[in-house]
C-alpha cells in the first residue's frame, strides 16, 4: 500500500481515488483483532485515548468502514458520533463545543463521524448556516470570508494541539471519491428498494457543488494537517481497501506507543494468586 499520510500540500485533484488490495477482506479480519488487543491493552493501561475523525463527500463509505473495521473491538472500547445538523443546545456554544464533550475517555477509542470539520465544510460552501450561531463578529454572510474560515481552522488546530498533549492520539481520514463512483452508489440507492431509503434529494443538489466541497476539503487538509493530528487522504472508490488502509493506520498508531502494556500485578497480589485459587477449588 502507498504512503498516505499528507506531510506536505496536496491537491485533491492529482490525488488516486481508487486502489485496490488483493484479499484486503481477509488482511482485514487478521488486523481487525490486532487492533482488538491493543484496545485492550490501552483500556488497561488508562493513559491514552484515540480520535478517528471520518470525513469525506456522501456515499464515501463512513458507516460501513466504521462496521467493518472495528467489529472486534470490546463494545465497551469504541464510541461512535455521528454528527448531524447542531441543535437549539448545542448553537449556544462555540462551535468545537459539541465535539470537545464527545471526546472518548482514556482507554478507548473514539470514531467521530463527520467531525468539527463540517465547521470549516459545509459552512464554507452553505455560509448562510453560520447566522444560526449568532457570533458577535458576524453581521452578514459577508463577513465568512476566508479569514474568517482559516481563523477557525486555526481554533480547530488548537483544539486537537490540547487534547493530544493530554493523552489523545488523532487520526484523521478523507475518504477521496470520484465523482463517478459517487453516481454509481447514488444510482445503486436508487435501483436497489432496499437501499432506497438511504437516497435523500439533497444528495443531488449536493453533487452539484461538487468542486467547491473539493476545494474546501484540499483547503482544511493542507492547513491542519500537522506531526501531532495527521490527515490521510484514503482512496475510497474500493470499500475493501480503503478499510484496510485505516485500519493500518489505526493499528500502526496504537503499536507506536510502546508505553501501552497491559499492568501487572503487583508483587505482594502475585504471591496470593495461589492461595486465591486454592480458596475458590476448595468452596
Amino acid at each position: 500500500m502507498n504512503t498516505y499520510k499528507v506531510t506536505n500540500p496536496i491537491s485533491l485533484k492529482n490525488s488516486i481515488t481508487k486502489e485496490v488490495v488483493e484479499d484486503a477482506e481477509q488482511k482485514l479480519k487478521k488486523l481487525r483483532k490486532k487492533i482488538s488487543k491493543r484496545q485492550d491493552a490501552m483500556y488497561a493501561h488508562g493513559k491514552y485515548s484515540m480520535l478517528i475523525c471520518l470525513q469525506g463527500m456522501d456515499t464515501s463509505g463512513k458507516d460501513s468502514l466504521i462496521r467493518e473495521v472495528f467489529k472486534d473491538v470490546n463494545a465497551r472500547g469504541v464510541v461512535v458520533y455521528s454528527f448531524k445538523v447542531p441543535t437549539e443546545q448545542e448553537l449556544k456554544h462555540d462551535f468545537i463545543w459539541r465535539h470537545y464533550i464527545a471526546l472518548p475517555e482514556r482507554g478507548k477509542i473514539g470514531v467521530f463521524n463527520r467531525t468539527h470539520y463540517e465547521n470549516v465544510l459545509v459552512t464554507r460552501v452553505h455560509p448562510e448556516y453560520i447566522m444560526g450561531e449568532n457570533i458577535p463578529s458576524v453581521k452578514s454572510v459577508a463577513d465568512c470570508d476566508d479569514a474568517f474560515y482559516h481563523g477557525r481552522m486555526d481554533s480547530i488546530n488548537e483544539f486537537e494541539k490540547h487534547i493530544v498533549a493530554n493523552g489523545t492520539i488523532v487520526l484523521k481520514f478523507f475518504l477521496n471519491l470520484s465523482k463517478e463512483e459517487q453516481k454509481k452508489r447514488l444510482l445503486r440507492r436508487l435501483d436497489i428498494p432496499e437501499k432506497n431509503w438511504k437516497f435523500s434529494a439533497g444528495d443531488l443538489k449536493e453533487r452539484k457543488l461538487w468542486d467547491q466541497y473539493q476545494y474546501c476539503y484540499e483547503d482544511a487538509i493542507n492547513r491542519t494537517s500537522k506531526a501531532h493530528a495527521p490527515w490521510y487522504i484514503v482512496p475510497a472508490d474500493d470499500k475493501p481497501t480503503a478499510r484496510l488502509i485505516v485500519a493500518n493506520e489505526v493499528y500502526k498508531a496504537l503499536k507506536s506507543r510502546e508505553d501501552i502494556k497491559e499492568p501487572t500485578l503487583p508483587a505482594k497480589y502475585q504471591a496470593e494468586i495461589e492461595n486465591w485459587k486454592k480458596e475458590l477449588n476448595d468452596e
